[in-house]
């Protein structure tokens, strides 16, 4: 949606001028009907830096001390996020990364009567739902971003339900993808060469046997990356969005070719890898390296009449062989340079779609011993080290209960955990004045049945 230029552009503040946030402040100054007035992070010669590549004057990039303000037009840089509340702004964008300070930043602009747009995965994924539904009450929008998959995945499920497609399976590709030369004797994931032995003969999906094609490429691939913690976190958002479900807490994760993905992401009985009809997954992009790759992008497999199924075939869509199943996808995702078409949403309340439910939660297993005292700290892509996650059904706070991966955070182990212990409430010291914990219970206590044994 756009606004003429003789409308008041939506007034914005960016918290967090990484890569998502950069690019939202740069693709903002080409546009009429939104502004980035603020930009917050911690770090001030980040956020120097992230103007100055946003084509902002010197003149134009002012300090919160004295002069600074919204009047003098330009950007006005903070590094102290408890100041947003007060200026006058109409949305809140959440770009931190971090699962407490998203919880934070996005419930103060709410109690401040602002819209929130959150990029912030690793909060939505805990708080999402009773964020959305404390927005609502307060006559707000809270909203996922465009530009990253699980938006784009809401979005595209939803018009192929208008449209009347069933959907058969959804999800994305995952960040690495594998791409191999012509003589398929070696294969590059995220920089690294690998020897690919016996990958020629299980090039081509034989769909009399997928099982033992997709366990051939894992074998012949097994250096590359299968998935990260990101993949599972955006698909359970995705879940609580959607009311899609994962086929399995893990993900099948499966080595595939983009026009191979109707005739795997289909239900068992019809020769596919899923349980059910309806299941989320992720799939590793495997091309040539003068093939086009997937790049991140999002794809549903939806049920579709014979008819049209053969008709599609004929224009290069990816369709099952019987023509049942077609796969539609959106092959990229534009981080911040499309996230104004869910903040401009912001100032059309009309058309909103249902609000999220707790599905799912993305909880954790130990991959390794870990002993009493550890503390559980984000590595890199946001990982927990020793730890694997997984989608489970949500379940309230309880001492027993699986912990939320985002919760566990940061948090202290209570006693030793050997490897494949599933990390609930129990096992761990949680601060008592976080505000992601706090929403939790909130949320729980909104959507789900009074715990028996919460701490």
């Amino acid at each position: 949606m756009a606004t003429s230029k003789a409308e008041r552009p939506l007034r914005a503040a960016l918290v967090g001028a990484g890569e998502f946030g950069r690019t939202l402040l740069a693709q903002s100054r080409r546009l009429a009907g939104l502004t980035i007035e603020v930009v917050c992070d911690r770090d001030p010669a980040r956020a120097v830096a992230a103007a100055r590549a946003a084509g902002y004057a010197e003149a134009e990039i002012r300090g919160s001390g004295p002069g600074g303000s919204l009047a003098a037009g330009g950007v006005l840089l903070v590094d102290d996020p408890a100041v947003l509340p007060s200026l006058p702004i109409d949305i809140l964008v959440e770009a931190t990364g971090q699962p407490e300070a998203g919880a934070r930043h996005a419930l103060a602009a709410i109690r401040a009567g602002r819209h929130v747009a959150m990029a912030t995965k690793e909060t939505d994924i805990v708080v999402g739902p009773i964020l959305a539904r404390l927005a609502a009450e307060a006559g707000r929008l809270y909203t996922l971003v465009d530009g990253d998959q699980p938006s784009l995945l809401v979005k595209l499920c939803a018009r192929l339900g208008t449209l009347g497609f069933p959907i058969v399976a959804a999800g994305k590709a995952t960040e690495y993808e594998v791409a191999v030369p012509p003589d398929l004797g070696t294969a590059v994931c995220q920089g690294r060469r690998l020897d690919t032995p016996g990958l020629a003969r299980f090039w081509d999906l034989d769909p009399q046997r997928i099982g033992a094609v997709l366990s051939s490429r894992a074998e012949s691939l097994a250096g590359a990356i299968r998935q990260t913690v990101p993949d599972l976190c955006e698909l359970g958002i995705v879940a609580n969005w959607s009311g899609l479900m994962p086929d399995r807490p893990e993900l099948h994760a499966p080595f595939l070719r983009p026009r191979e993905l109707p005739e795997v992401f289909r239900e068992a009985e019809g020769g596919g890898i899923l349980a059910r009809a309806g299941g989320l997954d992720v799939f590793v992009c495997l091309r040539r390296d003068d093939e086009l790759g997937f790049a991140g992008g999002v794809f549903a497999v939806v049920d579709c009449a014979p008819a049209l199924g053969t008709l599609l075939a004929a224009k290069g869509l990816p369709v099952s062989r019987d023509g049942t199943r077609l796969m539609l996808h959106n092959p990229v995702h534009l981080l911040g340079a499309e996230a104004a078409i869910s903040m401009l949403e912001a100032a059309q309340p009309r058309g909103r779609g249902p609000l999220p439910r707790p599905h799912v939660d993305l909880v954790g297993v130990t991959t390794e011993a870990l002993a009493e005292g550890q503390v559980l700290a984000l590595g890199e892509r946001h990982a927990l080290s020793g730890v694997a996650p997984r989608l489970l059904p949500a379940a309230p706070l309880e001492r027993s209960a699986p912990l939320p991966y985002y919760l566990a955070a940061g948090a202290r182990l209570r006693r030793d955990l050997a490897p494949g212990s599933t990390i609930t409430l129990g096992d761990v010291t949680l601060p008592e004045d976080s505000t992601l914990l706090a929403l939790r219970r909130q949320q729980d206590a909104a959507f789900m049945a009074p715990p028996t044994d919460n701490l």
